[in-house]
């Protein structure tokens, strides 16, 4: 029986096949490479290998995009088929469970599947980014907690477990272990860019744009390759160092250049675009025709079903390009969408009231706007990306009350965000602009 390099069986394998899953795991740990086409050798070289389309039907599964979930399930029902270990049924469980959207009972059967498997690493970084996508903060850095006293250094893939436990500890606040655990798993594999991108995230909390800006410039060359998966979120890092500094000319040229240039069809890279053009947006900045080309890019992934975090930016694209028409039908899905999973009730509960106060605020009634939007950031935590993604709903309130001429509370929630990030240029002309609208005894108390 052939076995994987954390000691696990690999049923149906040969030789040939183990090195290239392997192989596609490793690019899959790391966000490098196309895991997917690594995947498909080692199934063509032993057509029984059940842990390469698991592995396949986990990538597929993971990307929160319409074609590549019936890609997934395709996938799985192969897998269904095969001869399986008990482990690798405890898989074929978390799958069903999330390609069901039921993204919450599929993290937790990977808990209880990492309870019993403690060294399944595809199971670890499968979880971690369900509990990514359903805002699931606590499991970001328990998971990992919870099993890395069975590993070690010596232990293929454990700076990787590092690099996930960093941004479990970033996403809960504890900012100092976060850094210093990012860095060490960087010191033993300095191509992991979801290391690197947790340590740019505990400098995005705390407010250090400039220290933010030095990080991603001097580890450049580490996560910019055009095979790395994940750098365009990182360049959508160093764009907020830049927003902090007020320096949207260098904003507007990331945009244009290494986010945009190749017009990703990536829901991932779609999202930080959308959320970089509402802020520039936001900020007062002409970003002219670009709305329009991203809004035809989320055409093939907004359904108003397959994840609401998703349709939500979708519609920040549309509402951009004045696409109201696709607004509405986001709306309207959403509206009629009966909760069958738990992604359905994603899209009721926290998407609907999200896209409604957007489009408020771009129709410029801002009070409306305020209204939803402050309810709806408290609810935004159940779904969906990181506390640095989702303050996009809490600048957007902040700026209608301000629009809005609702003094005190653009006053107040001016105060909250400098009780966060007391250095940060733009949470201080928040507080500037909020005050200058006030009623001259209230700026003389």
């Amino acid at each position: 029986m052939m076995i994987d390099a954390q000691g696990n069986e690999l049923t149906g394998a040969t030789a040939e096949a183990a090195d290239l899953y392997e192989a596609a795991v490793n690019a899959f740990n790391i966000y490098r490479g196309d895991p997917v086409a690594l995947a498909d050798r080692a199934i063509d070289a032993a057509p029984e290998f059940a842990m390469a389309y698991i592995l396949k039907a986990y990538l597929f599964g993971l990307a929160t995009e319409p074609e590549a979930t019936t890609m997934a399930k395709a996938t799985l029902g192969t897998v269904k088929a095969l001869r399986l270990s008990d482990r690798e049924a405890s898989h074929v469980v978390a799958l069903d469970l999330l390609l069901a959207g039921e993204w919450t009972a599929a993290a937790i059967a990977l808990d209880r599947h990492n309870a019993d498997h403690s060294r399944d690493i595809v199971a670890l970084q499968s979880g971690h980014l369900m509990d990514f996508y359903r805002a699931g903060t606590r499991g970001l850095r328990d998971r990992i907690g919870r099993v890395l006293p069975k590993w070690s250094a010596d232990t293929p893939g454990y700076s990787i477990l590092l690099g996930m436990l960093a941004f479990g500890l970033e996403e809960t606040g504890d900012y100092r272990r976060a850094e210093d655990v990012g860095r060490q798993a960087l010191h033993l594999q300095p191509l992991d860019c979801w290391a690197h991108h947790a340590v740019a995230h505990v400098m995005e909390m705390q407010g250090r744009a400039e220290d933010g800006l030095g990080w991603m410039i001097a580890r450049e060359p580490h996560w910019s390759g055009d095979d790395n998966f994940f750098q365009v979120h990182n360049w959508w890092h160093r764009s907020l160092c830049h927003f902090e500094l007020g320096q949207a000319d260098a904003v507007l040229a990331l945009y244009d250049g290494p986010i945009r240039q190749d017009r990703s069809q990536v829901a991932l890279d779609m999202v930080d675009a959308s959320a970089l053009l509402w802020r520039l947006h936001l900020s007062g900045h002409d970003v002219g025709d670009r709305w329009q080309e991203l809004a035809s890019a989320w055409d093939s992934h907004a359904d108003g079903r397959t994840y609401p975090f998703n349709d939500w930016h979708a519609a920040m694209a549309y509402l951009g390009a004045d696409r109201h028409k696709d607004v509405d039908r986001i709306l309207t899905a959403y509206r009629a969408g009966a909760a069958t999973s738990e992604a359905a009730t994603w899209g009721t509960r926290t998407a609907l009231p999200l896209v409604e106060g957007f489009a408020a605020f771009w129709r410029g009634d801002y009070r409306t706007a305020a209204d939803l939007l402050h309810g709806a950031r408290f609810i935004a935590n159940s779904f969906g990306g990181s506390h640095a993604q989702r303050d996009i709903i809490d600048w957007t309130l902040t700026e209608a009350a301000l629009r809005g001429n609702m003094t005190g509370m653009a006053e107040a929630l001016a105060s909250e965000r400098l009780a966060l990030k007391p250095h940060s240029p733009v949470n201080r002309s928040f507080l500037n602009r909020a005050r200058a609208n006030a009623a001259p005894e209230q700026r003389a108390a």
